[in-house]
């Protein structure tokens, strides 16, 4: 080959692989860098805790009808969770009370496994106060439906339950299920101490798996003063959102309260096992 043609060649090749090299130069460069890894939810642990209420002027309970509200025009929130079906679910519950000292009444049915599960975890809150535990019915029938003799057995089971399990003494609340009562009913539950059906002014709306920002709403929307809200420890969407639910509560200065924070216990004798 020539001498000038092979110069050519030679300076033709260097060019090539120069324009080569700055191409690929420039793609990395318009290349976006991959994106950030999401950081996790902080856990429950890492949210501040919730004051615990100053002391109360305890009221006495209302006499007849149901209780839905709390009385007055304070900065009260009474949370009441229901059921038990899922066992993780009780059991985070629970730990969302050690982390951030959230006050909870939990209505218990004892037909399910999972409040002798948490048994351990659970005492301590008991005993001290953060969490009360009202009377919900041992396994969550209509009352409505039952005869008289069915209705007090179903009451006076789950009674003893929680006596024997947790030391509690549950009266003077219980909850019927599907909030369905009626005087029969009433009649029964006050001759064994349980005089207050005990309602809701709202709901999170979760005795069935529902969406999580579902949830969120629904605390917005029931989170205020004074209202007694309904919750249930039967699916795990709620156990994702509980962040968002303590934020809801600070945000608005609520002071979480259990029944037996706000309510004078009334004079009631022991439940029998007869």
């Amino acid at each position: 080959m020539p001498e000038v043609t092979r110069r050519q060649f030679v300076v033709g090749l260097l060019a090539s692989a120069s324009l080569v090299g700055t191409s690929s130069a420039i793609a990395m460069s318009q290349t976006p860098p991959p994106a950030a890894a999401k950081s996790p939810p902080p856990p429950v642990g890492a949210a501040p805790l919730l004051p615990p209420p100053p002391p109360i002027d305890r009221v006495p309970l209302p006499g007849g009808g149901e209780l839905t509200k709390l009385p007055g025009k304070g900065d009260l929130l009474a949370l009441t969770v229901d059921d038990g079906v899922n066992s993780d679910v009780v059991r985070l519950y629970t730990q969302l009370a050690k982390d951030t000292g959230i006050r909870l009444t939990f209505f218990v049915n004892g037909v399910y496994d999972s409040w002798r599960d948490n048994a351990a975890l659970l005492r301590p809150l008991v005993d001290s106060g953060q969490i009360q535990l009202g009377n919900h019915t041992w396994s969550h029938p209509d009352l409505t439906t039952l005869p008289k003799d069915q209705i007090a057995d179903q009451l006076r089971r789950n009674d003893q339950f929680l006596r024997t399990t947790f030391g509690a003494d549950a009266t003077p609340y219980f909850r019927p299920p599907y909030g369905s009562h009626n005087d029969d009913v009433d009649a029964v539950a006050a001759d064994l101490g349980y005089r207050v059906p005990t309602l809701w002014a709202g709901s999170l709306a979760d005795s069935t798996p529902v969406a999580e920002d579902f949830i969120v709403k629904m605390a917005d929307q029931y989170f205020i003063q004074q209202n007694i809200v309904i919750g249930h420890l039967n699916h795990l969407p709620v156990t994702h959102v509980y962040p968002a639910l303590v934020d809801i509560i600070r945000s608005r200065n609520l002071r979480t309260v259990t029944l037996n924070d706000v309510f004078l216990q009334p004079e009631i004798p022991h439940v029998t096992s007869a």
